[in-house]
């Protein structure tokens, strides 16, 4: 297989597209992404890089630029109360490395923007919002709410956890709703009361299953605040200052003060859902990454993970395969286990009878 080319569209120009231009660029195979909206940007809450996906980046050639607004964090904390710390606990190790029991917390944004910066310009294409995609077999047909058509021997569908790809496609999929919503905020370090110091611990305060999440944001002098509480079901829920300090009341004093502070347009409150473990992720000619494949909760912190080890695996599958479609079947094969495995410990919420801050340590 040729792979200089190979046409290979990626739809969706997150932290999973984004990813999987750059692995692919890292061996000489260009791959064009397309986004709907017309400016990239990116909301949610801080994650812990873990020590797979920083290898991806060495990897890529861009370890340096993500260390820049990245912190080391050692260690998390789960914390009944404002003050009762029940676990303190490295972070696991997930390579043969045993010296790699580390994340580095980032806010969502900054990765995506590092990610992006790495894009040739002539490669990002935004305001491009996909109507139709033609699986012909051999190659797909991509069609564009602007009028342009194109065609590709391979599709990558990064297209998040409402995947329309996945739905025309293969199986149409309904996310599953997990009973909870998450209020997520930017606050300065000073605003965090003493609460999220910077020592770069990951600190996660619970009342029976619900929980708020402090991540600290050194680079940022910023705390990334995650209410997790349960909620009724909306994809856009709304929700007033009285209601969200009436689903934290059990909670500390501190926390309870940090909460009340925010102001409430500053917060984005989304439900949180998940899918379920598909049995089939491509065509010949289709495939899907992140969350359009395997989305899940955040509990575990491996969703932005996995997507970018996702673009990892499928390129060097590209690489080393005779055709896309060997390519596609070896990058299910390789990717499903560990995906289907993050889905399964992301349905444990933190809890105040919690025994491990990270259930995968059972299973590395």
């Amino acid at each position: 297989m040729k792979t200089s080319e190979l046409r290979i569209v990626i739809i969706g120009g997150g932290i999973g597209g984004a990813s999987a231009v750059l692995a692919l660029k890292s061996r000489g195979i260009r791959a064009d992404v397309y986004e709907q909206a017309p400016v990239l940007g990116e909301v949610g809450a801080g994650i812990g890089i873990r020590p797979p996906t920083v290898n991806c980046f060495k990897k890529w050639g861009i370890y340096e630029d993500i260390e820049r607004v990245t912190s080391r964090s050692d260690h998390m904390e789960i914390i009944a109360g404002d003050d009762q710390v029940f676990i303190k606990e490295a972070w696991p190790v997930l390579t043969d490395d045993t010296s790699e029991a580390y994340a580095r917390l980032i806010h969502r944004a900054d990765l995506l923007d590092t990610l992006i910066s790495h894009i040739p310009e002539d490669q990002l294409h935004l305001d491009h919002r996909l109507t139709e995609v033609i699986d012909h077999g051999d190659y797909a047909e991509v069609k564009f709410a602007n009028g342009k058509t194109i065609e590709a021997d391979l599709v990558i569908a990064a297209d998040g956890i409402r995947s329309p790809i996945r739905d025309q496609v293969l199986d149409k999929q309904e996310p599953v709703y997990s009973g909870y919503l998450a209020h997520r905020a930017l606050i300065s370090t000073e605003a965090a009361l003493g609460m999220a110091s910077q020592d770069n611990i990951l600190r996660i305060y619970v009342d029976g299953d619900s929980s708020v999440y402090l991540m600290p944001l050194e680079g940022r002098d910023q705390v990334s605040v995650d209410v997790t509480v349960p909620g009724k079901f909306a994809w856009r829920p709304e929700i007033t200052k009285e209601e969200l300090m009436e689903s934290i009341k059990g909670f500390g004093p501190t926390i309870q003060k940090i909460v009340n502070r925010i102001d409430m347009k500053n917060i984005v409150t989304r439900p949180l859902c998940d899918l379920e473990p598909m049995t089939k992720w491509s065509t010949k000619c289709v495939t899907l990454i992140g969350d359009a494949a395997h989305a899940m909760l955040h509990n575990q912190g491996q969703g932005a993970n996995m997507a970018i080890q996702d673009g990892e695996v499928l390129a060097e599958a590209i690489v080393e395969a005779e055709t896309i479609a060997e390519a596609l079947q070896v990058y299910e094969e390789k990717r499903k286990p560990i995906t289907k495995l993050y889905q399964d410990l992301s349905r444990l919420f933190p809890t105040d009878k919690a025994e491990t801050a990270f259930p995968e340590k059972a299973h590395f």
